[in-house]
């Protein structure tokens, strides 16, 4: 059997693991390359395998670094099942609807003010191609043996980080292989901790945060001393959000805060509709979190929630201080960019970025305070305010990874680290060699093992 690390190793974005047995290929995570150009242009390339040899994907979440490729996959000639749990399926409709949409604007704009590098631009995958993915999807039920194929079976386990994500754990020719998907917080805001695995031949163990503490911080009150000095100074605050889970976990502590009359009542802004979408699926999924439904319904009503363009571009327009919560999380697209042309140049406004941000992303830019960046083949100084509350991560540190590998009964036959860029991989590597004594290597891109 031999496994192969086709995308997100030595780089947080791009998940791609390969399974080959003598008869059968499944892929775990089919994800988009996000971040370094050099990255992003990955995404154009064919996978080393044809697509219409692979049996099955095991898709962890649906987050668009781990299923942002399917309508490729699937356009390519892909005629499998793609399995998942019932969240999972839902964010991820909405999360490639969003992408292709995005895509597809992206590509006319540059058309359009001639800013493209190319004759043509196009996207990497069309609205159509991504709706074309759901009639794949195979809802399975959390913490039951899955028959996958034949002798070969999947346990999905609650993996905390966003509504429906699992780590999955396949049984395959004698052998247990453990895929750890990206691990939640032990102490998370909305979502229950991880399930922590008790057997594995071999461990797949994201890293994203390998070298790293989240600092032990009340985020309400890092929230609240951010918001009331952009308000003091007369400025607008810009929540850059993950659409699922960071955005709703945001409008809990806003609401909490507003409520505790610790905030200003002033307007509250979501202008992601992907992210108003979401709530639905909190709403449908009560069992994988720990928001009620008054809990969904009274956040709710705090924020106003803004579906079409032109509502943003009113209160881009509008000068009164607001909070704005808009997508991407990273800065690579989305309503947040029309948001950033308008205020980044402006000293009064504050920018709070409340998760990980790729290397190569403008949000990795902002926070090691770049002077400009490049929003649609324009430059545009960067005057705002950067701030970022690391307490608010959907990702696990290095205390809640080591911890995760906690309950294992067996020495496993080797530890390989995954989803993380090389420095905090390799120091992973140290602490769990050092505490453990497991034999861990660091997952390079292109490589196959076998095992």
């Amino acid at each position: 059997m031999k496994i192969k690390f086709i995308g997100g190793a030595g780089t947080v974005t791009g998940s791609k693991t390969l399974i080959e047995t003598k008869d059968k290929r499944i892929l775990i995570d089919c994800g988009l390359f996000q971040g370094l150009k050099a990255l992003r242009e990955l995404n154009w390339d064919p996978l080393p395998i044809l697509p219409s040899t692979i049996d099955c994907v095991l898709l962890t979440h649906g987050h668009l670094d781990h299923c942002g490729w399917l309508p490729r996959l699937v356009a390519q000639g892909f005629t499998g099942k793609i399995y998942c749990t019932a969240p999972t399926k839902s964010i991820a409709n909405l999360v490639l609807l969003d992408s292709a949409k995005i895509q597809e604007e992206e590509a006319n704009r540059a058309n359009e003010e001639q800013y493209s590098k190319h004759t043509q631009a196009e996207p990497l995958y069309t609205i159509t191609q991504a709706e074309a993915v759901s009639s794949f999807f195979k809802v399975v039920p959390p913490n039951k043996p899955i028959v996958i194929e034949d002798d070969i079976t999947a346990v999905f386990e609650n993996a905390g980080h966003i509504i429906g994500a699992c780590s999955i754990t396949v049984t395959v020719e004698g052998k247990t292989l453990v895929f750890s998907g990206d691990i939640g917080r032990d102490n998370d805001v909305l979502m229950f901790p991880p399930t922590k695995p008790t057997m594995a031949d071999y461990v797949f163990l994201e890293s994203t945060y390998g070298n790293k503490l989240h600092p032990n911080l009340d985020v309400k009150e890092e929230l609240e001393t951010l918001i009331n000095n952009a308000i003091d100074q007369n400025g607008t605050v810009i929540i850059p959000g993950f659409a699922v889970e960071r955005a709703q976990s945001i409008m809990f502590l806003l609401w909490q805060l507003k409520t505790e009359g610790r905030i200003p009542n002033i307007p509250y802004i979501l202008d992601t509709p992907m992210g108003a979408s979401a709530l639905h699926v909190f709403l449908e999924n009560l069992q994988w979190h720990k928001l009620s439904v008054d809990d969904c319904h009274e956040m709710s009503k705090m924020f106003s929630i803004v579906s079409e363009f032109e509502q943003t571009m009113r209160i881009i327009d509008d000068p009164q201080p607001k909070v704005v919560i808009a997508a991407s999380g990273m800065v690579t697209g989305g309503r947040v960019l029309s948001y950033f042309e308008h205020y980044i140049g402006l000293e009064n406004t504050t920018v709070i970025f409340v998760g990980y941000q790729a290397e190569g992303t403008r949000g990795r830019k902002l926070i090691e305070k770049a002077k400009e960046i490049k929003i649609y083949g324009n430059y545009y100084n960067v005057k705002a305010q950067i701030f970022q509350v690391e307490g608010l991560s959907a990702h696990g540190d290095q205390k809640d990874l080591l911890n995760w590998l906690s309950a294992l009964k067996n020495v496993p036959k080797c530890v390989y680290l995954v989803h993380g860029e090389n420095l905090p991989a390799d120091e992973l590597r140290i602490k769990i060699q050092n505490q453990y004594h497991f034999k861990c290597n660091v997952a390079m891109m292109g490589n196959e093992i076998e095992i």
